[in-house]
């Protein structure tokens, strides 16, 4: 009989984390370290945002390098994960009546997935898939089929979504330490949900700091089917990673199902590098 596998959420924050050794890195490696070896890896990244649910099933992902402003060495990361057609079938057909689309050849592996797993798993060795967020539908919408994709962890499959719960690129801080207390308040809002009542997550956007913590959906949608696979498991998710950035990032990731070590608490050397706002626009790092 397979282990049930954990599901996670990462605040994967700038992607020069995928270079770097901090005790944000420290942490995912950590992750890596205490679970059991999965047999496939499936991936909501906040880079793979379409009008459409869809799933790559290429047998070998290409690594997409979707950024502009860092280091060349950055471009130059590689992750060659296989993929995985049968995996991929698997999660078209278990979330059934929903809808998901077999992705043969248009997407592969984003830094949202590949930044992350570099410390996870950073032999890539395990079949990684990623499945996309549908940009037309609300936040109910991701967590249902969050909820639809819980068959999936007792089949050896780890799902983890990546993006940021707050994430406003326009208004960064670079020598700020911490988050705006806009950024606290809902951060913590989303972190008494996400303990309590995850499957309650939409009502988040009624909150009066939602606006300007998620100026755009992509990076906090994946949270959503961390948030489902709580409410089809009716267990809460723990925080194995606190705090903000520069104002407006926070790095603060969830678990469910497994054993986090102590939480990690952030502060301003945390995030990882990122280029100067003031020369790159912030529109164009794509973090």
């Amino acid at each position: 009989m397979t282990d049930r596998m954990p599901a996670a959420f990462v605040g994967h924050g700038s992607p020069m984390n995928t270079l770097e050794d901090n005790r944000f890195t420290a942490a995912w490696r950590a992750l890596g370290q205490s679970m059991p070896r999965p047999r496939a890896i499936l991936c909501v990244s906040a880079h793979w945002f379409i009008n459409g649910s869809a799933v790559t099933a290429m047998r070998q992902p290409r690594v997409i390098h979707d950024f502009y402003g860092f280091p060349r060495e950055l471009f130059a990361f590689d992750y060659p994960a296989p993929g995985s057609p049968e995996v991929a079938r698997e999660v078209a057909e278990v979330v059934q009546p929903a809808f998901v689309g077999l992705d043969e050849d248009s997407w592969g592996l984003d830094h949202g997935t590949w930044s992350v797993l570099a410390h996870v798993f950073p032999r890539a060795d395990i079949p990684v898939l990623q499945l996309s967020l549908h940009g037309a539908q609300g936040m109910a919408y991701h967590v249902d089929l969050g909820a639809r994709l819980a068959p999936l962890r007792d089949r050896g499959i780890f799902i983890i979504g990546s993006g940021n719960v707050v994430h406003n690129l326009r208004v960064l801080d670079r020598g700020r330490e911490g988050a705006f207390d806009w950024g606290e308040r809902f951060d913590g809002e989303v972190r008494r949900v996400m303990t309590t009542d995850p499957g309650a997550l939409p009502q988040v956007e009624a909150h009066p700091d939602y606006a300007m913590s998620v100026p755009t959906p992509e990076h906090f949608l994946p949270l959503a089917y961390l948030a489902g696979l709580c409410r089809a498991a009716s267990e809460p998710a723990v925080p194995f990673i606190e705090g903000g950035t520069m104002g407006s990032l926070t790095m603060t990731s969830y678990l469910l199902g497994g054993a986090p070590r102590k939480s990690v608490h952030e502060d301003a050397d945390g995030a990882g590098s990122m280029p100067d706002p003031r020369r790159v626009p912030p529109e164009q790092t794509n973090m």
